[in-house]
């Protein structure tokens, strides 16, 4: 068979003409890049999520505390939780119901205390690792209802997040979030975070921050910095010591004209057979320490509390957490895997 004489085909539009160069460079540059073999560098929202696991600021407690949870299924995952706190110093007795539904690509968690204020967040996966989430609050106090729409797009070697809080359309008020982080090299990232406020349209704020982050060879260490021109800088590290201890430093300076500080923070985690210790220690001069002790699959103890030594004040903390559930063990321990695979969608605050 032979070959059609180019000279008889018909000319080529100038619409694939102008086209054609610029879709074959798109397509050249994609297959550079995925070449390359660089990672997804995560979140800029979960860029400290190994430290704040290590440290126990979003852990410790203090008064009595009480979790109550009732497993009703497997797959899908549903479950409800009864959380009764009392004695803290600087908050009110409460109770709050909780519920968590959950599929491969959806998450949905709700909840309501005894002051009638409701919250609720719906994380939806979709296909090629995008995610939509959305999280609002109805509370009591005027001032105090929330708003949050987020959209998260996980690239091969890239993040993007877009989040509006409390958006009102006809005047753009309100708060809007975007972040990009970008992997360069397969230990290295880099990216930035913008925030507009518009509390009204005619008073905007913009604030950028820009973000590094450097992961070893092995991802047994993790170094972060986020530095903002107004003068605000704060740096981490994480590094895993051995199979069952954890080790993370943060260090945070604010230097503007009207304020100078700073404030370290140093934290290990340390994984037990059937139980998890954390200790902590900050340059304002607070020890802190929690401890949960498994005793049983269904059954843990909590034990947490912190001394304030340039305040003379500490504070102590005693919880329990109960689990029901009328599931195997086989199909409990498929829950936790099933949990574990939802934290993408719905990451620590």
């Amino acid at each position: 068979m032979t070959s059609p004489n180019p000279y008889l085909s018909p000319p080529p539009s100038s619409s694939s003409t102008s086209s054609n160069p610029f879709s074959s460079y798109l397509n050249r540059f994609s297959k550079w890049r995925a070449e390359l073999g660089l990672p997804n560098p995560g979140s800029v929202e979960n860029l400290q999520k190994e430290v704040k696991t290590t440290h126990l600021t979003n852990y410790a407690f203090d008064g009595g505390r009480a979790d109550l949870t009732k497993s009703m299924s497997m797959s899908p995952l549903f479950q409800v939780t009864h959380s009764f706190a009392l004695g803290a110093q600087n908050m009110p007795s409460s109770y709050n119901f909780g519920a968590i539904y959950a599929t491969e690509n959806v998450f949905l968690q709700g909840g309501v205390d005894h002051d009638g204020n409701v919250s609720a967040r719906v994380n939806q996966g979709w296909a090629s690792g995008h995610v939509s989430k959305a999280q609002a609050q109805l509370s009591q106090t005027p001032g105090h209802n929330l708003l949050q729409l987020e959209q998260d797009y996980n690239g091969q070697d890239f993040n993007i997040n877009l989040k509006a809080v409390n958006p009102w359309p006809t005047d753009l008020t309100g708060i809007f979030v975007g972040s990009y982080l970008q992997s360069l090299t397969k230990n290295f990232a880099c990216g930035t975070e913008l925030v507009v406020q518009r509390p009204t349209p005619s008073m905007p704020e913009i604030v950028a921050t820009y973000i590094a982050k450097y992961t070893g060879s092995d991802k047994s260490w993790i170094a972060t910095a986020q530095v903002q021109p107004a003068g605000i800088v704060q740096a981490t590290y994480w590094q895993k010591l051995s199979e069952k201890v954890d080790f993370a430093a943060d260090l945070q300076l604010v230097v503007t004209p009207m304020r100078r500080d700073a404030i370290a923070t140093l934290g290990a985690k340390y994984d037990l057979r059937l139980s998890t210790f954390r200790a902590q220690l900050d340059s304002t001069g607070k020890v802190s320490a929690l401890l949960e002790q498994r005793f049983t699959p269904t059954f843990a103890f909590l034990m947490s509390g912190e001394i304030d030594h340039f305040k003379n004040s500490a504070k102590v903390g005693v919880g329990v957490m109960i689990e029901s559930s009328a599931l195997s063990p086989e199909e409990m321990e498929m829950q936790m895997q099933q949990m574990q695979m939802q934290q993408s969608l719905n990451p620590p605050q």
